[in-house]
């Protein structure tokens, strides 16, 4: 195109039309998709969580949809040529492996989440030092709610205030790349239920079989009673991994140290439950021990006697007076 005296490369009448066609298509592409999103919403109205699956999940295959349709529909509309179509490919493929390797290994960590059902939207996961509900799944990052972190863990980074597993209020994204480097734990996918622990030391002399009962007595009260476990949940764990779950009914172990009993309770919890639990459990059993008048150990010394003791100068001294007295 010759103006202004200058000739204008790549500006003409077929270029032109061409932009035309994008940016309208562009317009029908994106807006459907956002039509459709939105008919979703209106139609998947519940808020139970299969609902809630069912509408992010048609809503990612949406979003899918409409990216693939805007690549396929762009390169026809420029490179209706094959062989310039390969080479325009090739080289901007290199130039965004090049200037885009975060970005490409984002996305590509997005297709290895889904494709390997590693987490999805409402699971409890912890992935890149972040540990909490899962809210949003994105082609580049994985919004998270952050939760706390028991005492156990109280010291890594990031430092948390909140020290047991309830949410911060902090909205954590985290680069989806972070599947390929570190491992990613998932609480509630395929086992929604999780082992607790709760440790208490007494000393020997106390009534260690009314501990235990009155810390078994707590965990069958408040932990999740193994016949009322979903079924298809224990069924699924075993089918898809070969593992059957084991222990789900309360159990207290022993464990001799040099300076107290401790008795250990493990019990089965649902993985959004454990807080109440425990804090109801810790409730009761210091109120049994307090019944039965047991107290819990702790490290303090007991001086049971003193050797006896005789101070160097008072000695010297008798022996000097004890020698006047000889010479008078």
């Amino acid at each position: 195109m010759h103006f202004l005296g200058i000739d204008w490369v790549g500006v003409n009448a077929e270029n032109g039309r061409k932009l035309v066609l994008s940016l309208v298509f562009i317009a029908v592409v994106v807006g459907g998709g956002m039509g459709l999103r939105a008919l979703v919403g209106l139609v998947l109205t519940r808020t139970d969580h299969s609902t809630l699956q069912t509408k992010f999940w048609t809503r990612q295959g949406i979003s899918l949809l409409a990216a693939v349709l805007l690549v396929l529909g762009l390169l026809s509309i420029w490179f209706n040529d094959p062989a310039r179509l390969a080479t325009a490919f090739g080289l901007l493929s290199a130039g965004l492996a090049f200037a885009l390797q975060q970005v490409i290994t984002s996305l590509a960590g997005y297709f290895v989440i889904l494709r390997g059902s590693t987490f999805t939207v409402g699971d409890r996961i912890t992935m890149g030092g972040v540990r909490g509900d899962v809210l949003r799944l994105g082609f580049i990052q994985t919004t998270i709610m952050e939760m706390g972190q028991p005492p156990a863990v109280q010291g890594s980074s990031p430092a948390m205030w909140v020290r047991s597993r309830q949410f911060t209020g902090r909205i954590v994204t985290v680069s989806n790349a972070q599947i390929s480097s570190e491992p990613v734990f998932n609480y509630t996918r395929d086992f929604p239920f999780i082992w607790e622990e709760m440790a208490i030391p007494i000393t020997y002399e106390s009534d260690r079989l009314k501990v235990e009962a009155i810390m078994l007595a707590a965990a069958r009260r408040h932990a999740l009673d193994a016949t009322a476990m979903a079924g298809e949940a224990k069924a699924r764990l075993q089918d898809r991994f070969g593992v059957e779950p084991v222990d789900l009914e309360p159990r207290v172990f022993f464990r001799i140290t040099d300076n107290w009993l401790e008795l250990t309770v493990r019990f089965i919890l649902g993985t959004h439950q454990i807080r109440g639990a425990k804090d109801a459990m810790s409730r009761e059993i210091l109120a049994g021990l307090d019944d039965a008048g047991i107290g819990i150990a702790s490290a303090t010394y007991d001086i049971v006697g003193l050797p006896p003791v005789e101070l160097a100068g008072r000695r010297r001294m008798g022996r000097a007076a004890a020698s006047s007295e000889t010479a008078e």
